[in-house]
């Protein structure tokens, strides 16, 4: 027997919606409600832009260039390929 409940529960979709930062500052990675994203990295505005999927706690980024990667969100982290981005709080 299953549990609807549970079930349910590991099919949701982790809200990665908003901006996330490095602990430095230097790469900023905004999610956006539409699929697409935008990183700057340092005074680089948009050096990277595409689009993401989220499957639970995991996204896939396709760059408008065609390159792709992975990221896992894990205990309110994103985990971004080598990178670890923190959800930027609004003021």
């Amino acid at each position: 027997m299953t549990n609807r409940v549970n079930d349910q529960k590991t099919q949701d979709n982790v809200d990665v919606v908003g901006m996330w930062v490095t602990a430095d500052g230097h790469i900023r990675q905004e999610l956006r409600a539409d699929g697409r994203y935008d990183e700057a990295r340092g005074s680089r505005a948009s050096a990277y832009t595409g689009s993401y999927t989220v499957t639970g706690a995991h996204l896939d980024y396709v760059d408008d260039t065609g390159f792709t990667a992975t990221g896992d969100v894990r205990d309110g982290v994103l985990y971004h390929e080598h990178l670890v981005l923190y959800r930027e709080i609004s003021a």
